[in-house]
């Protein structure tokens, strides 16, 4: 066919809306697995508009395609892959004459499907839909999926003469009992055993959470307590791994009384709970018991993720009542303005929350698995297929890692829990807007939330953008800092001082402009981790050192159980 033949371009048009389409729906029911009928309610499910194209930009792709194509079919010219794609660099794929050819017309393929969705003419959110689409066939397509095709596989059998498919076949029947793709070797944690170790104990619970009261690490604390409150969405141990990477322990040996809200992993006893019950009885209890405890007159917090989106809903809420118990507040890659919410806002929108409204806003269960799998397929080829072909098509056991066996402790959350998040957060971004939602009976208004805060954002993260951790600097309206971070959600938060790894960036001169784009202009980079400026920052809003406690808790508030205590235990 001639390369300017104008059917062509129909076809590669047509072709293209079908890959969308289905590669949408796919994407979706990973996030969300739904029968059609219920997938017909939500906007968007598995059909998109019709598409129309950039004809200059279509043109030039079609011209590239064939030029690729023709160079490919050369009988007599050797097929050269781009091997920064880690999944064909092995020298087995350029050895095997199939294989390399398959990954060839796949990388071509890739290529013009890229092209094609980038000469979408559409709305933001549709082309953000399409790429997405077309990233999810992409990785769920590639010929390293396929025993028949991937040569590091099929090089691998041959070696251990079959032992690697015997393996992978156990490996599959395992990942099928358990219910997910093994990313670690889980045999190897214990919670409580080698990961979540810092001494404490539990010294308050209800039916949403414990606190735990961590022993001092030094002869002198704070007069004012740390309080740090987790995203609900995972367990809280992501804050204490190992001694080496914890946060917790970190937080200790700087001479802090620190207590975490430990959440429990929510039954159907809980199906009922909603975002005021997480404000009230959890953040808000939380907050109130560390200081009975401490008897101290205020404290300091953090909030990690959702938590610093519960703990600004909940100092909101306090200040509404005229309180203010929380003397500095410290917010890691969170959300309380919702307008750049990254990939998530591709399954945002008015039907989508319509429907879980329906479906679980007066009770029910949002599975932990659903939200394990949403998380893992934002990066399908590294969170999900890197997997898949490393335990099924090789053998292999994957390494044991510490972040990655917390990533699998999934959690439930509430269903009207749930359902208020979505639109309240991110389909309507009510937080921002005084006085719009209503809170525990109050109106919230962050305006009022006028206390020193310490800001962090990853320059990588996918789940909060940079752009959307900063946010929080206009609207929040105490003394602000705002450090930036690299790497992503977990990686660039987690960054203890002794490996002396990645960068943070500061401004000098402290000031706050209207974008993030603007506050780069003057941040400087500093190696290292960025803990040691907080910890420098948070000292002089934790008030004098007295002598550390001998014992957990106070009056009625006793140890009930050792550290890390039942909850976090619980399995979704």
């Amino acid at each position: 066919m001639k390369q300017d033949s104008p059917d062509f371009m129909a076809q590669m048009a047509q072709q293209f809306q079908q890959v969308v389409g289905d590669g949408w729906a796919k994407a979706l029911h990973s996030f969300h697995p739904l029968d059609q009928q219920h997938a017909a309610n939500i906007s968007g499910a598995g059909e998109l508009p019709t598409l129309t194209f950039s004809p200059d930009k279509l043109q030039a792709l079609q011209k590239q395609y064939m030029e690729d194509a023709m160079r490919l079919w050369r009988p007599e010219q050797q097929v050269a892959l781009d091997k920064s794609d880690k999944r064909f660099a092995s020298q087995a794929w350029s050895e095997n004459p199939m294989a390399a050819y398959s990954a060839a017309v796949y990388q071509m393929n890739a290529r013009a499907l890229k092209g094609l969705s980038d000469a979408v003419q559409a709305d933001e959110k549709t082309r953000a839909r399409i790429h997405f689409a077309i990233e999810q066939w992409l990785a769920a397509s590639a010929p390293s999926n396929f025993l028949a095709f991937n040569a590091e596989a099929q090089q691998k059998a041959i070696e251990s003469q079959g032992e690697s498919i015997a393996k992978g076949m156990q490996n599959l029947l395992h990942d099928m009992q358990q219910g997910h793709v093994s990313m670690t070797d889980e045999s190897l944690f214990e919670v409580g055993k080698n990961v979540a170790t810092t001494e404490g104990a539990v010294v308050f619970e209800n039916e949403l959470f414990q606190l735990i009261e961590y022993k001092p690490l030094t002869p002198k604390v704070f007069e004012k307590p740390f309080l740090l409150i987790p995203p609900c969405i995972n367990k809280y141990y992501i804050l204490d791994l190992q001694p080496e990477n914890s946060l917790i322990r970190y937080c200790v040996s700087q001479g802090h009384r620190t207590f975490v809200v430990s959440w429990r992993n929510p039954d159907e006893s809980l199906a009922n709970k909603t975002w005021d019950d997480y404000i009230e009885d959890a953040a808000i209890q939380a907050i109130s018991v560390t200081r009975d405890i401490t008897k101290a007159d205020t404290i300091n917090a953090l909030g990690f993720c959702v938590g610093g989106t519960i703990l600004g809903t909940a100092l909101a809420v306090l200040a509404t009542r005229g309180e203010k118990p929380v003397a500095s507040a410290t917010f890691l890659t969170s959300l309380l303005d919702f307008s750049d919410t990254g990939i998530l806002d591709v399954f945002i929108d008015e039907g989508f929350v319509k429907y879980r409204e329906m479906e679980m806003g007066k009770g029910g269960l949002m599975k932990g698995q659903d939200l394990a799998s949403t998380f893992s397929f934002l990066r399908p080829n590294d969170l999900v297929w890197n997997y898949v072909v490393g335990n099924y098509l090789k053998g292999e056991t994957p390494p044991a890692f510490d972040l990655l066996y917390w990533n699998s402790d999934s959690t439930n959350l509430p269903g009207p829990f749930y359902a208020w998040y979505l639109r309240n957060t991110y389909l309507e971004n009510n937080l921002i807007k005084p006085g719009k939602t209503t809170v525990c009976g109050e109106k919230v208004d962050l305006r009022k939330v006028d206390i020193p805060v310490y800001i962090y954002g990853s320059r990588e993260d996918h789940i909060v953008p940079i752009g959307g951790a900063y946010a929080s600097t206009q609207v929040l309206p105490g003394k602000k800092r705002f450090v930036m971070g690299a790497s992503g959600h977990i990686a660039g938060v987690i960054n203890p001082p002794a490996k002396n790894k990645r960068s943070h960036w500061i401004r000098a001169d402290g000031k706050l402009p209207k974008t993030l784009e603007q506050w780069l202009e003057g941040a400087k980079e500093h190696p290292g981790s960025w803990w040691t400026d907080w910890s420098n920052w948070l000292k002089p809003h934790a008030g004098k050192q007295i002598a550390a406690p001998k014992t957990y808790g106070r009056g009625k508030y006793k140890a009930i159980e050792a550290a890390p205590g039942r909850y976090v235990k619980q399995k979704a």
